[in-house]
């Protein structure tokens, strides 16, 4: 894959579409908050960018938009979301934001998208480029369907009266279940195996009937696998390696569809 540096620097008039996922943004990810800064700044200069779009688990362990929007001014300023918030609504006065839940930030409401005037999206959701090219967007999660006791935690957690009746909890009571689904999470992921995590081949074959380019994160193994004349293309997680965050986003530009490894030095 190529970096996406050199698309910036050698064709910014090209690109108009851009992709991220799994980013998980938290006050503990000082490095990947500011990598994701920076992209959103490079952004705001690309005079064609039409749309960004963040296709889930922007950020980690969400319990609520009121998390953040009920704190003091003075709270707000030292929160770790709101130089990352103030940098969107800038990127939104020339290009459309939208979000996608992912299966840690699924608790995401319009009210914080409308803090930068983004627009919250229910997946799949389909884009269909000037040549007519179809493109479905999904988490990924869904795609899983091998791992049986996820599925089953996934229907049951954000089923719309769950949800709705788990946001009229406490923040502290949602502030410790959080943490208990983060503990958990981790301990499952190393009892189970990486095949079990991964998508199932039927659940991508009924997805791709739907599109030319199925494209989705969440198994945070970024490749682009060809499906006859279609693709499967992965997103890659954010990942902080080596004094640098490392990321395969995707893009559309005058080429097409396609994936490119994001780099930004920590300074």
């Amino acid at each position: 894959m190529q970096r996406f540096d050199h698309l910036l620097t050698t064709r910014p008039h090209d690109i108009n579409a851009v992709f991220v996922s799994d980013l998980h943004l938290s006050s503990d990810t000082p490095a990947l908050n500011e990598a994701f800064l920076a992209l959103v700044q490079d952004l705001s200069v690309l005079p064609n960018l039409q749309s960004l779009y963040i296709l889930g688990d922007w950020l980690d362990g969400w319990i609520g938009d009121d998390d953040y929007l009920t704190l003091s001014d003075d709270k707000k300023a030292r929160h770790f979301l709101t130089p990352i918030l103030n940098a969107l609504k800038t990127l939104s006065t020339t290009t459309t934001i939208y979000v996608m839940h992912g299966n840690r930030d699924f608790t995401i409401r319009q009210s914080l998208c409308d803090t930068f005037n983004g627009i919250l999206i229910k997946e799949p959701h389909f884009l269909t480029l000037l040549n007519g090219i179809t493109i479905r967007l999904e988490h990924g999660d869904r795609l899983c369907t091998d791992d049986k006791a996820y599925q089953r935690y996934r229907k049951i957690i954000q089923n719309p009266v769950i949800s709705w009746l788990v946001l009229k909890q406490p923040l502290a009571y949602r502030q410790r279940l959080a943490q208990t689904i983060k503990i958990k999470t981790k301990s499952h992921k190393h009892q189970k195996s990486t095949a079990i995590m991964d998508v199932n081949t039927q659940a991508v074959n009924q997805a791709i009937k739907t599109c030319n380019i199925l494209l989705h994160g969440h198994t945070h193994r970024p490749n682009v696998h060809k499906l006859g004349g279609k693709k499967r293309m992965v997103l890659g997680d954010w990942r902080y390696i080596d004094d640098k965050v490392q990321a395969v986003i995707g893009a559309v530009d005058s080429d097409g569809v396609g994936l490119w490894v994001f780099d930004w030095f920590v300074k």
